[in-house]
């Protein structure tokens, strides 16, 4: 890898934050090449051929020797994995060594989806996470690695933070992965140079304190908020702290750290006592630049309970009679937790168990996925959604069918093919046992369900 040019202004910011020698250490980590890690998902079975080394602060997070073609890989496309920085999975550190309680969470700023994905695993079936990205674009992107994961307990919404007002104090946990500098990736990203200039880390700066001012609002009494970006200046990072204390009565939370992870924990002194940052550095860490704060809402602070709405009315989205739920969630062999509705002909099915928080959120914020699209209902038979095959739902009224790697690629690429063996009707195709999505046999021709827009081009 050449030697990289750093701006002249980020070099005297960075000289002073580090000291000379230390510097120097710094200059040179920038130029090398960064290593490839993925986080696995521990709801689907997998086993990676690839050599692996553990991620120190992470239980599903990889080193990679090498970066495979992810894209010609089935089981990237199954969402057994997903390829995610490594430092950014500190959240998974954060969550379990704080224990932070599950209930209703919401990422802020979401797309493309790794750290939403993370605290979807973290969840399980305890909790509901609101996946919001501002850009239609990107929420676009969000939808579909959401839908890879497939747990089903995801809401992604597109909405600006200020259409969150109506839903202060509704949250349990707030992650903001805040629109930065991105100093952080200066090796990864040509353009994150180009971009970075005095005058734009002010622009970031203050595009973050107007993001967080609608974000602290957001979190229960009791709740946490946990606030990162991918760059090293006080700025964008400690300056925020100060910020949102002197907006919000918070807690300062200090996270348990191993020494050998060499991992920079810096301290902000505040009139409401000493809170905490992490700094993530690329000659001390295998990993990119990285901050991450968290803060606890005081048990006193407001908290929004979802409340009963009698008569669940929304322009587009239907309730199902819970007659009709019952018979389905037994038609289906699920768990008897469903909770289901109707949009645009399809069937849609979260749990449960978080059904008026999810009222409560469609109300105010514009849904663009939630749950599991199950698909549609004629008469006795069901016409199965790609989504449903990706779920880590039970799909037993179907037969499947284990792929080899080149008829997985045929199907995702959408190649005619012709599966010697398959059975009839309706069949869920799998590789390594990951369902991939569902084929129609005809006997005489073979309709491939795989979603249009997703196809394998390469």
């Amino acid at each position: 890898m050449s030697d990289i040019q750093l701006p002249i202004d980020f070099e005297s910011q960075m000289l002073s934050l580090l000291g000379k020698q230390e510097f120097e250490a710094f200059k040179s980590a920038v130029n090398q090449s960064p290593r490839t890690s993925i986080r696995l998902n521990p709801a689907k079975t997998f086993s990676p051929i690839w050599p692996m080394s553990p991620i120190p602060w992470s239980e599903n997070g990889f080193f990679l020797e090498e970066r495979p073609s992810f894209t010609l890989d089935p089981a990237f496309q199954a969402g057994a994995y997903y390829v995610q920085e490594a430092s950014s999975i500190f959240i998974e550190h954060i969550l379990k060594s704080l224990q932070i309680p599950k209930g209703i969470y919401l990422d802020l700023a979401a797309a493309p989806g790794g750290k939403s994905t993370l605290l979807s695993s973290y969840l399980g079936n305890k909790g509901l996470l609101v996946a919001n990205e501002v850009i239609q674009s990107r929420a676009q992107i969000l939808k579909e690695n959401a839908i890879k994961w497939g747990l089903g307990n995801i809401v992604v919404t597109n909405n600006d933070p200020d259409h969150f007002e109506p839903l202060e104090g509704f949250f349990d946990l707030v992650l903001v992965d805040a629109p930065c500098s991105g100093e952080g990736m200066f090796r990864k990203d040509p353009q994150a140079r180009e971009e970075w200039s005095p005058d734009h880390l002010i622009l970031c700066s203050s595009r973050q304190k107007r993001i967080m001012d609608k974000a602290g609002a957001l979190v229960k009494g009791g709740g946490y908020l946990i606030y990162s970006t991918c760059t090293f200046n006080k700025q964008e990072n400690e300056e925020m702290i100060h910020f949102l204390t002197e907006e919000f009565a918070f807690e300062p939370v200090q996270i348990p750290l191993d020494p050998t992870w060499n991992i920079v924990e810096s301290q902000v002194e505040t009139p409401d006592g000493t809170f905490f940052g992490y700094r993530f550095f690329p000659h001390k860490v295998e990993g990119e630049g990285f901050f991450v704060t968290v803060l606890k809402r005081p048990d006193s602070a407001s908290s929004q309970d979802p409340g009963r709405i009698k008569d669940f009315k929304h322009p587009v989205l239907k309730s199902i009679g819970e007659r009709d739920e019952k018979a389905m969630e037994s038609e289906l062999g699920f768990e008897g937790n469903g909770k289901y509705y109707s949009l645009n002909d399809s069937i849609f099915r979260i749990n449960w168990n978080y059904f008026r928080h999810f009222e409560k959120i469609s109300q105010h914020l514009s849904l663009r996925y939630f749950g599991v699209e199950l698909g549609k209902k004629q008469k006795n038979d069901w016409i199965p959604s790609h989504e449903w095959a990706l779920s880590t739902l039970p799909k037993s009224g179907f037969s499947t069918f284990e792929t080899n790697l080149d008829q997985a690629l045929d199907f995702l690429r959408k190649n005619e093919q012709q599966i010697p063996g398959l059975p009839l009707g309706w069949v869920l195709l799998t590789y390594q046992n990951l369902p991939l999505g569902w084929v129609k046999n005809l006997g005489n021709r073979l309709n491939n369900y795989f979603p249009k827009e997703w196809r394998i081009r390469m």
